[in-house]
C-alpha cells in the first residue's frame, strides 16, 4: 500500500455562482480521498454566509463528510497560503477562469500568485460541476525528475479512487536531444532512427517506475506510455487536450526564480491556457 497523498483538502470560495458546483466538487474529492475538508472564504464571517455554506453541504451529511469553515479577512493570496499552512492541507482546490469570448480557461492573478508560492498540491478547476462527471483519462508527465516516482504513483492512486479508465504518462523529449539537422533522406532516417531510440529509453525508464507501484493501483487500468517531442509544459498541455484528459497531473516546479519569469517554465505554459483540470504534485 502506497502512503495517502492527501489527508486534508482545502478550497477558497467566493460566493459567486460557481459556489455550489466548487463545494460539491471539493466535497466528492474529500469523500473519495477519505480527507477532511476545509473550507475558506476571505472576508468576514455572517449567519447568512454559515447558513448558504452549511445547507449546500447538508447534501453530503449521509455521507459523513469532515468539514471546518474559515473566515479571515485581509489579502487573498495570504489568507489562503496561511490558512493552508495553519491547517496542514495537503491539497488546495482553486477555482479556474474562462476567458471572454474564448473557449480557453487560465488562471487569474490571484491563483496564479497562490500556485506559485504554495507549498501543498494545488488542483486547478475549469469547469466544476454539481452533478459528477466521472473522471475517465488521467494523463501525467513521464519528466526524468526526482520528483516525477512520487508524481506517477499519486496519478495511480488518484486513478483508483476515481475509478478512472485510462493513464497515459507523457514523456516529453526535448528536440535538442535528437543531433542531427535533416537536410536529406539519409539525415532524416539517422534522425528517426535516433527518435525511436529515445522513445525506447523512455518507455525502458517509465516501465522501472510502474513496476515499483502496488499492483492493487495498476491492475485495472488501461496504462499508456507516450513519449513526445517538442516544448516542456506546451507539448503536455496540448496532448491532454487533444486526448481528451479529465485529469492532467504534473510535478510542482524545482525552482521559480525571477528568471522562470520571464522565460516561460513548463508550469507557466499549462497556467497560461488550462486544457483541462490540472493537479500540480509539490
Amino acid at each position: 500500500m502506497l502512503p495517502k497523498p492527501f489527508k486534508t483538502i482545502g478550497i477558497g470560495v467566493a460566493f459567486s455562482p460557481n459556489l455550489k458546483a466548487n463545494l460539491y466538487e471539493a466535497a466528492r474529492l474529500a469523500l473519495f480521498f477519505e480527507c477532511k475538508l476545509v473550507i475558506i472564504h476571505v472576508g468576514e464571517t455572517s449567519e447568512e454566509k454559515i447558513k448558504i455554506l452549511k445547507n449546500f453541504l447538508d447534501n453530503f451529511k449521509n455521507e459523513k463528510l469532515s468539514y471546518k469553515i474559515l473566515f479571515k479577512p485581509g489579502n487573498p493570496v495570504d489568507v489562503i497560503l496561511n490558512a493552508s499552512e495553519e491547517k496542514n492541507i495537503d491539497l488546495l482546490i482553486i477555482g479556474a477562469a474562462k476567458r471572454e469570448k474564448l473557449f480557453t480557461y487560465y488562471v487569474g492573478s490571484i491563483a496564479r500568485k497562490i500556485t506559485r508560492k504554495a507549498k501543498c498540491c494545488l488542483l486547478l478547476l475549469i469547469n466544476p460541476s454539481i452533478e459528477r462527471v466521472p473522471c475517465q483519462h488521467i494523463v501525467v508527465n513521464g519528466l526524468e525528475d526526482p520528483k516525477t516516482e512520487q508524481t506517477i504513483a499519486t496519478a495511480f492512486y488518484i486513478g483508483l479512487k476515481l475509478k478512472a479508465e485510462k493513464l497515459t504518462i507523457v514523456e516529453e523529449i526535448k528536440q535538442n536531444e535528437i543531433h542531427v539537422n535533416v537536410e536529406d533522406d539519409k539525415s532524416l532516417r539517422k534522425a528517426q532512427i535516433i527518435k525511436e531510440r529515445l522513445r525506447n529509453r523512455e518507455r525502458s525508464r517509465i516501465n522501472h517506475i510502474i513496476e515499483d507501484i502496488p499492483k492493487e493501483y495498476t491492475q485495472n487500468i488501461a496504462i499508456k506510455s507516450q513519449p513526445i517531442f517538442g516544448t516542456q509544459g506546451y507539448s503536455i498541455g496540448h496532448y491532454a487536450q487533444i486526448a481528451r484528459a479529465d485529469l492532467l497531473i504534473m510535478n510542482a516546479p524545482t525552482k521559480m526564480s525571477f528568471w522562470d519569469r520571464l522565460f516561460p517554465h513548463d508550469i507557466e505554459h499549462i497556467l497560461t491556457e488550462l486544457p483541462t483540470d490540472v493537479l500540480i504534485i509539490q
